[in-house]
């Protein structure tokens, strides 16, 4: 079989690495301003993370060519170029019985929808499976085990994928039918993760931390349920497991955004010394346009949008989230 990825970021590269094995031809597709020399030759690559890939890996910058008898296509591409690059799918030949799968985490600005429906929107006869969990790309690299689960509605295509893509002793994969709520546990949490790097950093503790994870939770499912997702799939590995994994870890980008804007650092800033994407901060507009849409109250959200897109303080910040007006506690289930 052979794999094609979309996409020569840091979780890209890292997925044709982890995937090396099962797949007799990986092709890996970047936009030739994002192939340097080093990666085109010596398949190796240092920033953000160091990467080195099996000599059998292809790397084009020519779209036509590396989607070419791929069987499964996995796209690893920003929220905000994933319909562009859909549209050059579809000039570029792309089979409907190809799997386009999906492994990126966000909401697409200013249409607020998720990346399935923009998959969807310009490729509507496409086999589109997603790819979401707690993956963590420099653990996955360390040979560090976890556990991801791929969504379709199509419960044949989903474990297609999973046979393909399982990884033993590694990348242990899970199916399941609910669309909605992977994609938006994947999403949402981003968010949540920025705000949970802020309040580190601020030296709030641990029952900061463990408040802060359960009321951003509570606003993932609120405005999931909503939106049509299923209450248990929030509690699984798409949802309250990549939000354990991300709220806790500097080696999230998300989490790295929050701890270096409660240092009073600017987000264009923080996002070129980065140099790379961090889904939480456009997803911090999104979800509050969503709340808004629907009539929902996401205070953690707004709070991390003020934090990213205002001049308010770290001290206005909490001293908001901690005295609005009391209330009682959600139930779900």
């Amino acid at each position: 079989m052979k794999l094609t990825v979309l996409g020569a970021g840091c979780w890209g590269l890292t997925l044709a690495w982890l995937l090396t094995n099962n797949f007799k031809d990986i092709t890996i597709w970047g936009r030739e301003q994002d192939l340097n020399e080093d990666l085109k030759i010596n398949k190796h690559t240092s920033k953000p993370l160091e990467v080195q890939l099996d000599k059998k890996v292809e790397i084009t910058s020519d779209l036509t060519a590396a989607i070419a008898n791929a069987d499964i296509i996995l796209s690893v591409i920003s929220t905000s170029g994933t319909r562009d690059v859909c549209e050059n799918l579809k000039k570029s030949g792309i089979k409907p019985e190809q799997i386009l799968v999906n492994a990126s985490k966000g909401i697409e600005l200013p249409s607020l929808m998720r990346m399935s429906e923009v998959i969807k929107d310009v490729l509507p006869e496409q086999k589109l499976v997603i790819l979401s969990g707690p993956t963590l790309a420099k653990e996955v690299l360390q040979g560090k085990p976890t556990a991801a689960c791929v969504a379709c509605e199509d419960i044949e295509t989903a474990t297609f994928v999973q046979k393909a893509m399982n990884v033993a002793d590694r990348f242990r994969l899970y199916t399941n039918t609910d669309v909605v709520g992977v994609e938006l546990g994947g999403s949402l949490k981003n968010v949540i993760a920025i705000a949970s790097g802020f309040a580190h950093e601020m030296g709030l503790g641990d029952n900061c931390s463990g408040s802060l994870l359960t009321r951003g939770m509570a606003e993932i499912v609120r405005v999931s349920i909503q939106l049509g997702a299923n209450p248990s799939t929030l509690y699984g590995l798409s949802g309250m497991g990549d939000l354990i994994a991300t709220c806790s870890s500097p080696f999230s980008r998300n989490y790295t955004v929050g701890s270096m804007l409660a240092k009073g650092k600017k987000i264009n800033d923080i996002l070129s010394e980065l140099g790379s994407v961090a889904e939480g901060v456009k997803t911090s507009k999104a979800i509050c346009e969503l709340a808004k849409k629907l009539d929902i109250e996401v205070p953690v959200s707004n709070a991390i949008y003020e934090a990213v897109y205002t001049d308010i303080t770290p001290k206005e910040l909490l001293s908001k989230l901690m005295n609005r007006k009391l209330k009682e506690e959600e139930r779900y289930v």
